[in-house]
């Protein structure tokens, strides 16, 4: 694992953000025991290497998606140039190199079902990609980014999708720089803000690379069902070693991640999840290099996609 040289007052700053992105640096500053000047200096230099990045997470229904599934994917040749490829669709917000039966693993959203079968005859036409296995999200079960159900896309103005697409290139942006940019007063600014973050619309967050909170081991694993197999996925979404469930239909009954500091821990976590109640089968792969990881597909962004969970 790379050693990132960031010490446990750092790694507390990093839990404290991803917590609440926009957590005060007053209030933080309490709560790690530095000053406002000295807490504020370590926010910015995690920030200038790239180990952290704060940004707004929009529910996925505000930003018109409705479908969204895991796709694994054989190549020809080598992997990264399509992972790149794949990286590039403004509908994959989170793409990986990974070791096991397909080198290349992402995820695909899009507006609905017929949106995503076209989004998947892309992939599908890449070149160099072999063949791609799907399957469709029925239920998120775990997911660390998951706001509660969001209000109707009819209930926000103009200025609220204006504050949410700014927020979602910078998390952190104060109310003042806000302010100025959508037109309002600082004060009118921030409670349209804090509105948005407690209806569940959207959460600011702090997206992180794994190993620097020690955790430098991802394993996604896909996991086939016996029968109706009642309470296994809460039961396996319960253990803190696994960052993110789904139930799909497909080739698996769920998807998920393991994140853990150590490969011992992840074997030990694939145990348990093939020993539980309910589980016929398990498949596993180990990411090895994040290649995408972008939630800001909203109007004005959309179109875009930034090279960099499954």
């Amino acid at each position: 694992m790379e050693s990132t040289g960031l010490d446990d007052v750092d790694r507390e700053v990093v839990r404290e953000l991803q917590a609440d992105g926009r957590l005060q640096y007053e209030t933080l500053a309490q709560r790690v025991g530095l000053s406002r000047p000295a807490v504020r200096a370590r926010v910015q230099r995690l920030l200038d290497s790239g180990a952290l990045r704060v940004v707004a997470i929009v529910h996925p229904a505000v930003q018109g998606v409705t479908a969204s599934g895991h796709v694994s994917i054989d190549v020809r040749g080598e992997a990264e140039p399509v992972a790149r490829a794949v990286a590039a669709l403004p509908q994959a917000p989170f793409v990986t190199l990974a070791a096991g039966r397909r080198p290349v693993v992402a995820e695909l959203r899009a507006a609905d079902f017929p949106a995503l079968t076209e989004v998947l005859d892309r992939v599908r036409a890449l070149p160099g990609v072999e063949g791609v296995q799907a399957q469709v999200y029925t239920r998120v079960i775990k997911d660390p980014y998951l706001m509660p159900a969001a209000p109707a896309d009819g209930s926000l103005d103009e200025v609220d999708r204006h504050l949410l697409d700014i927020l979602q290139l910078d998390g952190r942006l104060p109310f003042a720089d806000l302010a100025e940019r959508v037109g309002l007063s600082p004060g009118a600014t921030r409670a349209r803000t804090l509105r948005l973050m407690d209806s569940g619309v959207a959460r600011v967050v702090a997206l992180v690379r794994p190993e620097v909170l020690g955790l430098g081991f991802l394993c996604g694993f896909a996991v086939r069902l016996e029968g109706a197999a009642a309470g296994a996925a809460e039961r396996i979404a319960s253990w803190p070693q696994v960052s993110y469930l789904s139930a799909c239909v497909g080739s698996a009954d769920l998807v998920g991640t393991v994140t853990a500091e150590s490969l011992g821990a992840v074997r030990r976590t694939l145990e348990a999840v093939r020993a539980c109640p309910g589980v016929r089968s398990v498949e596993s792969w180990l990411h090895l290099e994040l290649v995408k990881e972008r939630y800001d597909l909203g109007r004005k962004v959309q179109h875009t996609a930034t090279p960099g969970r499954h």
